[in-house]
């Protein structure tokens, strides 16, 4: 087993001949999970990163075989800033990390809309080997407000109309004041 810690990049660049190393990785069955970070976690760098975690035998004795199968985690809203260019992530969220990828080795994982499934190497090949998460875990579903579309927008454009004619009040007074 190894894992590591790359820019978001290597995940679906075909720059250098990076898809095709990716499609050799996953056609060998060599990548067992995929995360994606938040940015800001590193001093030396805002960009956002991922871990790669590759294994050499899928089906380790006693535990669910997973031959074939790829674990994608979305961490990238978890976390807080500790600073103004500085986040980390929590020991709940390292917890919950490491949770999820315990239960997709015991088999007992429930996909989480927005934040872990399950792919297999034909779903990831479909995708033209691109390892991106979000592309695997899809949107977390959203809360309903209880308001109507049509209500909502009417309010939404009424208040954008106003912030509209607000800038231009404001634009007009720095015009005048240079």
């Amino acid at each position: 087993i190894a894992g590591f810690v790359l820019a978001n990049g290597s995940m679906s660049s075909q720059q250098s001949g990076e898809g095709e190393i990716r499609k050799a990785i996953v056609e060998a069955d060599l990548v067992d999970c995929m995360v994606a970070l938040p940015g800001q976690l590193f001093y030396s760098t805002q960009i956002p990163a991922c871990l790669w975690f590759l294994a050499r035998d899928k089906k380790n004795s006693g535990v669910r075989d997973r031959r074939g199968k790829v674990l994608f985690i979305d961490a990238r809203n978890m976390g807080t800033m500790v600073s103004r260019k500085l986040r980390e992530l929590t020991d709940e969220d390292i917890s919950k990390l490491a949770r999820t990828h315990d239960a997709f080795v015991d088999g007992t994982l429930e996909e989480e809309k927005g934040f872990c499934a399950v792919a297999t190497t034909n779903d990831i090949a479909k995708q033209n080997y691109i390892l991106t998460p979000g592309r695997y875990v899809g949107i977390a579903e959203q809360e309903e407000d209880g308001e109507p579309f049509e209500e909502k927008m009417t309010r939404l454009t009424g208040e954008l109309s106003d912030l509209f004619a607000q800038s231009h009040k404001l634009e007009e007074e720095i015009r005048t004041q240079l």
